[in-house]
């Protein structure tokens, strides 16, 4: 388990990039996976790594496992890795948006 002072900075980090609420993320999920005649149960839907992220955002910082630790810094770094924080996102890069709303960040959202 982390430190506290590293698990705090991983926490404001995660929750800093991950800007979708668990609803949003959970709806989005839900939405990504359903075709044209099926749609998963909604605890199914989307990638595993953001079911993760949406079980992450619903529990308390004290209530953290190491493996969602690892998830967290896992977010963290793919979302910085595929997004500057600084420039102003691109609405015709769709592909890319998909992807990182499924880790729970919106590029598009303020």
């Amino acid at each position: 388990m982390a430190d506290s002072l590293e698990l705090d900075a991983l926490w404001e980090d995660f929750h800093r990039v991950v800007n979708m609420t668990s609803a949003e993320l959970a709806d989005w999920l839900r939405v990504r996976d359903a075709g044209e005649v099926t749609e998963p149960l909604p605890d199914q839907a989307g990638p595993p790594t953001g079911q993760h992220v949406l079980a992450i955002l619903q529990k308390r910082r004290m209530d953290l496992t190491d493996d969602d630790l690892r998830v967290m810094r896992e977010v963290v770094d793919t979302v910085g890795d595929l997004v500057d924080m600084e420039e102003e996102p691109e609405a015709e890069d769709t592909r890319s948006r998909h992807r990182l709303m499924s880790l729970g960040h919106d590029p598009l959202k303020p």
